[in-house]
Order: structure tokens, then sequence, then C-alpha cells
């Protein structure tokens, strides 16, 4: 097993493991349109995560012209050139499946402060 995990650590990226669930993200995804490679932003608040090691996955959901729009993300793929941070989410869950059932303002996550050391 530990053969396993020394193996998954060169694949491994450190740097999205700031991503939580309740996060407005912008994730830009590489897409192949032929001999093509385009970037392509995929926006939305973080709504699950699961797995671990290079199994891990988010699942981000937006709404699309009043059409509620998911989908599931491997974190660690290599077609994932980034995913930024807009706006932490102050939340109390785990999984946010019940914003599935939400439209409008209730389907907003409030935002967290950010907190001051002196």
């Amino acid at each position: 097993m530990d053969i396993v995990k020394a193996v998954e650590q060169d694949y491994l990226r450190e740097r999205h493991e700031h991503v939580e669930v309740g996060d407005y993200v912008r994730a830009h995804l590489q897409i192949r349109e032929g001999d093509r490679v385009r970037i392509q932003v995929f926006e939305g608040t973080v709504i699950a995560r699961s797995g671990a090691g290079l199994g891990e996955m988010i699942t981000i959901r937006r709404l699309s012209y009043g059409v509620g729009v998911e989908r599931v993300l491997p974190v660690h793929s290599p077609r994932i050139e980034k995913i930024e941070v807009v706006r932490k989410g102050k939340i109390r869950r785990a999984k946010l499946y019940y914003l599935r059932d939400r439209v409008g303002k209730k389907a907003r996550v409030k935002e967290k402060l950010a907190v001051k050391n002196n």
C-alpha cells in the first residue's frame, strides 16, 4: 500500500487543497476540439467533495439560463489548468445537496468574512 501512495504523490496537486465545500470557484478546464485545445471556464458553487488521493472529486453547481448545471471534476486531473476561489462560503454541512431544491436568493451561500490577526 505504501508503494501506491508513493506513486500517487508525484501526481497530486497541492494548489487545490484550499478549495472547500461552499466556496464559489472558477475552474479553468482544457477542452479538446479536433486538433485544437482551448480553455473553458466553469464557474459555480462547490456543493460536494468526495474521495481521497488521486480519486478526489469536487461537484460544482451553477445556474445557466434558469437550469441547474452540475459538473463533477477530478481535482488532480491534468485537464484542469487551475481552480480559483472567488469567494469563501460560510457553511455548516459537508454536502450542500439541499441547494438543488432552492431558487433565487435562497440558493446563495453566505460569505465567510476574513479574520484579522492583530
